[in-house]
């Protein structure tokens, strides 16, 4: 259970090698999509398909706004329990609700719940590396339009008190977003479902054939 728990973890993180440094949780969106980018290029950690690699020049993303770096309230959720969170394979992972952020945009009160994987809380090496951050999984009305349909993650670093800021301009696509099927993908749960256009973040990606929505 723990090699299968280990397995699903790497893939929900784009196959990160362990050598390779993270920034997940990292607030320094230049950085953040630079290191991407660059992990898009590496033959042995992208998600891309075959067919897509050769000609990949870059993630698409939105221009960097203000607008969608939002302070908020972080409320934790300690009495939580273990649940199980449906993955695009068919599977489910086992993920701990830690907490609610609560933030305002565009005038309208709105909520994200964070979690954290079973692995990273019983894998004293996961935890080492991505213990730091908090994984948020989240829907918003440009799914299917301008962004990838089944949703977009983020991941914020763990916030010190209640006092902290959600940046959407750090949003990324799933991995099952660039047409392979061997991922398995966390879907969000209904209780992350915005009702608000998220526009920051990563954009819907095409990949060869068919336009994924």
């Amino acid at each position: 259970m723990r090699v299968f728990l280990f397995t699903i973890f790497i893939l929900l993180t784009l196959s990160v090698s362990g050598q390779a440094q993270t920034l997940y949780g990292t607030s320094d969106v230049k950085a953040f999509r630079e290191w991407r980018d660059k992990e898009f290029c590496n033959p042995a950690e992208t998600p891309l398909l075959r067919e897509d690699f050769p000609k990949f020049k870059g993630l698409n993303y939105f221009p960097t706004d203000e607008k969608y770096r939002l302070k908020a309230k972080f409320t934790k959720t300690p009495e939580e329990k273990y649940f199980l969170m449906p993955t695009s394979s068919g599977n489910s992972v086992k993920y701990v609700k830690t907490g609610v952020y609560t933030f305002t945009l565009d005038g309208k009160e709105h909520t994200l719940a964070a979690y954290q994987s079973e692995s990273v809380e019983t894998n004293p090496a996961l935890k080492k590396k991505y213990g730091h951050a908090y994984f948020i999984p989240f829907k918003d009305l440009t799914n299917g339009a301008e962004t990838y349909g089944v949703g977009r993650y983020l991941y914020l670093k763990i916030p010190e008190g209640e006092e902290t800021e959600i940046d959407f301009n750090l949003a990324f696509n799933p991995s099952c977003a660039y047409g392979s099927d061997r991922f398995s993908c966390p879907i969000p749960p209904k209780e992350n479902f915005l009702k608000a256009e998220i526009r920051a973040g990563e954009k819907i990606y095409e990949y060869t054939g068919i336009k994924t929505k």
